[in-house]
């Protein structure tokens, strides 16, 4: 791991699995909608989903399932799902999260997130959680040509805030989203949710860490050591 030397001039973080401790309740979602409709959704095949935009997600449905698997239906059940669990039980944020939104504030460094979420469901999730209006951008999904692990997103979340991408700390949970965010070129900081990172994901991070707190002393640590 070498320690970049260059001066951080904005983070850019994720929100599902990420800030937010949503990953379980679209999982649940997800094996249950295809459940309704009459298929398996396994936990290892859900893994492999985890951190991409949902055009993404459909197309493995429809390579794994075929042609017959009722999309539509799908999607109509997971969403409403999806919905009343959260409107029923909230959506909690990350260990970490307030002290790393402190912190980052105290030192004035601008925060973009970057979510393969689209726009509706990114601003509904971050309200219910407490979140809205806390971030300078939010690019979603939906927003962007390419999702995860394409840099796109990134790129886009840089030129928004107006810096270089190598000035931007990336903070990702999934290794698509750890893929994109090195491929734009930022130091990009893992902490990993449901997935443990893959061999690829762990060689492209400056550091895997256990939660947010330790992604708040690690970017303290460069911009103590930064020239």
């Amino acid at each position: 791991m070498t320690t970049p030397t260059i001066k951080i001039a904005a983070v850019v973080l994720d929100m599902d699995g990420l800030m937010l401790d949503t990953e379980s309740i679209y999982k649940r979602a997800w094996q249950n909608a295809a459940a309704q409709c009459g298929y398996t959704l396994d936990d290892n095949f859900y893994l492999t989903l985890i951190g991409q935009p949902n055009p993404a997600c459909e197309a493995a449905l429809l390579e794994r399932y075929g042609g017959d698997f009722p999309m539509a239906e799908f999607r109509a059940c997971w969403s409403e799902l999806w919905r009343t669990d959260v409107e029923n039980s909230g959506i909690p944020t990350k260990p970490g999260l307030a002290e790393l939104l402190l912190f980052l504030g105290e030192h004035q460094v601008p925060v973009a997130v970057a979510t393969s979420s689209d726009q509706d469901y990114a601003t509904f999730s971050l309200r219910v959680a407490g979140l809205e209006g806390r971030f300078n951008h939010i690019v979603t999904g939906d927003q962007v040509v390419n999702g995860k692990p394409a840099p796109d997103i990134y790129i886009e979340s840089a030129r928004r805030l107006g810096v270089a991408t190598e000035r931007c700390i990336a903070i990702e949970d999934s290794d698509a989203g750890v893929l994109a965010a090195n491929a734009a070129g930022m130091i990009t900081v893992m902490v990993p949710d449901l997935k443990a990172p893959s061999a690829k994901a762990r060689s492209a991070t400056f550091c895997v860490v256990a939660s947010l707190l330790d992604a708040r002393n690690q970017i303290a640590s460069l911009m103590r050591n930064a020239p």
